[in-house]
């Protein structure tokens, strides 16, 4: 394990072998208490929000492969709002739900509502978001997301040519929201490639936002993961830093839900696709911001294949209700304070203009329409 991913494991503790028995639905063989020490296919999915397109694809996608293996699911989506969430969650439980499915709004407050969950025997899956602080999580799927801020990290290094360029180059940094466990990770992934270049002086950051420290992303994370948010915060920047012709030349975003806030931010500025537009960078491969791509507005995107993530999700539930052990491929990483979550990490890949085609449209991850193509 990493350096960064230990102090970011640390950090957050301070705050596909598939069964071979298909997914039962209640009242048939693999119910619950039977000799196979099965259980009913009843799953609760219980995703964030509908405002990030990449939570629909998600929730739609798991519950489409979940009912083709005959599961009874109960997909629900909680408007970034945790008490609606926990809610659902235990409606959900109600409802005689035996797997849970959660990705979490706030990693931090979960913990009751699934360990009342646990008591009645329903097995949880954090889905792409760690949930601290609970022995009641028992698996987790996710990427790597370390190494989501790796490649994005190493991009801008590439790209600025940064161990043999002079500089100095103009850099904003900015952090996802800091209740989402993975916003550390793909900070800290990041940051372990970028902060070098910032103590030697090859990049500066005129806002001094977070010029020194990998310690307190928090204090330049966007709630919610908010454009609108981002955009103004951009907007502030720009207008308090960035005076007398200086101009802005890489913008660390972790996804593309804030990258679009910010190009919109200095497209107000004044800022026009090419020479003078700066690096930015992003992350879930997002309709609009595959077009902000083919626009020249966005340098890349950390593409995180999410059909593959529903897949290995469903791997996992066909296991549990088969009274079998799901697969995992790491049991140290991810400590979520109270216990080590055996985890299933994924690759994500970084796409550029230049890979659309190839990668997100031939391999049926969007349409060409979709893009403008």
């Amino acid at each position: 394990m990493s350096k960064g991913r230990t102090l970011i494991a640390l950090l957050a503790a301070g705050g596909v072998v598939a069964g071979l028995a298909a997914c039962a639905p209640a009242g048939t063989s693999g119910s619950a208490g039977d000799a196979s020490g099965g259980t009913d296919c009843n799953v609760g999915i219980s995703m964030p929000t509908r405002s990030l397109e990449r939570w629909i694809n998600d929730g739609e996608g798991l519950k489409t492969k979940l009912e083709g293996d005959s599961c009874t699911v109960d997909l629900q989506y909680a408007d970034n709002k945790t008490d609606q969430q926990i809610s659902q969650i235990q409606n959900q439980v109600a409802g005689g739900a035996k797997v849970l499915v959660v990705a979490a709004i706030d990693g931090q407050t979960l913990g009751p509502v699934l360990e009342d969950a646990k008591n009645q025997g329903v097995t949880i899956i954090a889905y792409d978001r760690l949930i601290n602080g609970t022995e009641a999580v028992d698996y987790y799927a996710t990427f790597d997301n370390y190494k989501v801020g790796t490649l994005q990290g190493e991009f801008i290094e590439e790209q600025l040519d940064l161990a043999n360029a002079a500089g100095p180059f103009t850099m904003e940094p900015f952090a996802g929201s800091p209740d989402d466990n993975n916003a550390g990770f793909f900070f800290q992934g990041a940051w372990d490639v970028l902060q070098p270049y910032v103590e030697s002086g090859k990049l500066v950051i005129p806002s001094n936002k977070l010029s020194a420290t990998n310690s307190d992303w928090k204090s330049i994370g966007i709630l919610g993961w908010g454009s609108d948010d981002a955009q103004a915060e951009m907007d502030n920047r720009l207008q308090s830093f960035y005076t007398g012709g200086q101009k802005v030349q890489v913008v660390l975003s972790p996804n593309d839900s804030l990258a679009l806030g910010i190009e919109q931010s200095l497209l107000s500025a004044g800022y026009q696709p090419g020479a003078d537009w700066p690096i930015i960078t992003g992350q879930d491969a997002d309709k609009a911001n595959v077009q902000a791509m083919l626009n020249g507005q966005q340098s890349m995107t950390v593409w995180k294949d999410t059909r593959e993530l529903g897949t290995q999700v469903q791997a996992m539930i066909k296991s549990i209700v088969a009274g079998e052990t799901p697969e995992t491929n790491d049991d140290e990483t991810y400590n979520n304070g109270v216990k080590v979550v055996p985890s299933y990490l994924l690759d994500p890949q970084v796409v550029v203009k230049d890979d659309v085609q190839s990668v997100l449209i031939d391999s049926g991850f969007l349409k060409a329409g979709d893009v403008g193509l």
